[in-house]
């Protein structure tokens, strides 16, 4: 049954003029109430697009590629080898291209194994009674069959004696004389000397660590299996005495990311037990710069607690050219000056448009946000094209002008008309003015054909620390995080400059301690 409305108008007043004013106080009252319904219903949808967005975060692909085919993100419910690996093995096949005069034809087969191999011959030949011919001759051997295993040998510890012959005068005893009664040869000089260490067990510790994630407690198990007795606490100690001695290699290198066109910087959080007048959880940073010349990338960390723009401006220095950046106002200060063009990055505004994607619920997939990673993605089509054709930067630059110019207007009007109709705190609202802050800096990309539209560089050279520190979690001090900056640092540039980073700080342990002067330290650089 409806409830019947309260009709008693006892209560009104009967002055015109008082009832004309307690319908308008009554009608700001409802004024109120609705925007605060509105506001209500604004709020809750901002939640459920939070929401929505941490489920997508916990429970679907980190890949920010988007998927051609749909139902594609269904293999990452079932992640096991036997589902994904087919019969004919499909991780040891691939496409070999063979041009051919009309077109390029892909061959299909096992990748062969690498010539630099050391080989080892296993000779599986037929008994001496079947080398007879039932015609009674005697069979020739006409060829071989060749087939491949790669095969691997455990490492094995073994010890380095280093010995020197003492020489002593038999007649005079050394009377004759005031030098020395026995002579020996002097030990050479070594990395950490008077210690067990030789530059080969220490390259191979310090590459498991900072190049393949291994902590030293792990590493001392291993070795432990091996029956060498080295603890984690024996093994901090090399790194710290090593990072020391390369300290010089550092500050050149610091001198070379200088030298060249532009520099990419990332930062990324790091635990330091031990900070002077910090907590143990407190929060501090390890900065990552790459640049120099293009032919020779540097690639530099440095650890500092702290996340201020000072950093960043100390640690380019008097660098004059393009820094690209994220949009971490940090770096504001930097771009600044004159002599300094800041460069934006694209990538971090397609992630956030990739955030309302992954919020949005299924039966609303197109709108702005949609839209704009599609253009973005015909950018990076227009990108990949340049690098198969080979283009130099001069190429590059008037292409972007003619075909990505038009594409980045076409984002922009997008951007400003859905701003005016979106919710400015909502995941859309954000990422519109994400990239609307942004879009100067973004855009300076297509005046250089030497300039990357993303910062990826930088990402990618802090992604062995992201992924390493999820294994040994923080630094025990802060002498031990700069340590582990030196280390980053001598890694991440060999392997920029395609070197094989064990070799590399092999080489390094081996000569450094024989360098005198800075051309001999500048021939150790990577």
């Amino acid at each position: 049954m409806y409830k019947m409305l309260d009709m008693n108008t006892s209560h009104l007043p009967d002055n015109p003029a008082d009832l004309k004013e307690l319908i308008a106080k009554r009608d700001v009252i409802i004024a109120r109430h609705e925007l605060q319904l509105c506001d209500k219903d604004e709020y809750i949808s901002q939640l459920e697009q939070q929401v929505r967005l941490l489920k997508a975060l916990r429970y679907q692909a980190q890949s920010e590629k988007a998927k051609s085919h749909q139902g594609e993100d269904q293999y990452y419910l079932f992640d096991e080898a036997e589902l994904v690996v087919l019969p004919s093995e499909i991780d040891e096949e691939r496409s070999e291209e063979t041009e051919v005069a009309a077109h390029v034809r892909k061959k299909k087969g096992r990748r062969p194994i690498s010539p630099e191999y050391p080989r080892v011959d296993v000779i599986h030949d037929i008994p001496e009674d079947e080398k007879t011919c039932p015609c009674g001759s005697t069979l020739s051997r006409i060829g071989e069959e060749v087939s491949e295993k790669l095969d691997i040998v455990p490492q094995k510890i073994q010890v380095i004696r280093h010995i020197r012959p003492k020489y002593a005068c038999r007649e005079c005893e050394g009377v004759e004389d005031n030098g020395p009664t026995v002579k020996r040869a002097s030990m050479p000089p070594q990395i950490i000397p008077q210690g067990i260490v030789t530059p080969g067990l220490l390259a191979y510790i310090l590459i498991n660590k900072f190049a393949d994630g291994l902590p030293f407690y792990r590493q001392q198990n291993m070795f432990d299996r091996l029956g060498a007795d080295i603890s984690r606490a024996t093994m901090s100690g090399w790194t710290l005495r090593a990072a020391k001695a390369c300290e010089p290699l550092i500050d050149l290198l610091q001198e070379e990311i200088r030298s060249g066109p532009i520099i990419n910087m990332d930062e990324t959080t790091v635990q330091v037990l031990k900070e002077p007048g910090r907590k143990n959880t407190s929060k501090s940073y390890m900065w990552v710069a790459r640049g120099g010349l293009p032919e020779r990338p540097v690639v530099l960390f440095r650890y500092d607690p702290s996340r201020a723009g000072a950093v960043a401006t100390e640690f380019v220095g008097d660098f004059r050219g393009y820094l690209q950046t994220d949009g971490y106002a940090g770096y504001n200060s930097i771009g600044s000056s004159g002599e300094i063009t800041h460069v934006g990055c694209l990538v971090h505004v397609r992630r956030k448009f990739m955030d309302v994607l992954k919020s949005g619920s299924k039966k609303n997939k197109g709108g702005t946000a949609r839209a704009v990673v599609n253009l973005i993605k015909k950018l990076y089509h227009l990108e990949k094209m340049t690098r198969n054709q080979r283009l130099d930067p001069e190429q590059i630059k008037q292409m972007r002008q003619e075909r990505a110019k038009p594409i980045m207007d076409k984002i922009k009007v997008l951007l400003m008309e859905s701003a005016k109709t979106t919710p400015p705190k909502s995941l859309l609202g954000r990422a519109i003015s994400y990239a609307l802050g942004q879009w100067d800096r973004v855009l300076v990309y297509l005046e250089d054909g030497r300039l990357s539209p993303d910062n990826n560089v930088a990402e990618n050279a802090i992604r062995p620390f992201a992924v390493g520190r999820k294994n040994w979690l923080f630094s025990g001090s802060p002498r031990g995080a700069k340590a582990s900056a030196v280390i980053y640092s001598l890694i991440e540039t060999a392997k920029a400059n395609d070197l094989n980073p064990y070799e590399y700080l092999l080489h390094v342990f081996e000569k450094l301690p024989y360098a005198s002067t800075k051309e001999d330290l500048k021939a150790l650089l990577p």
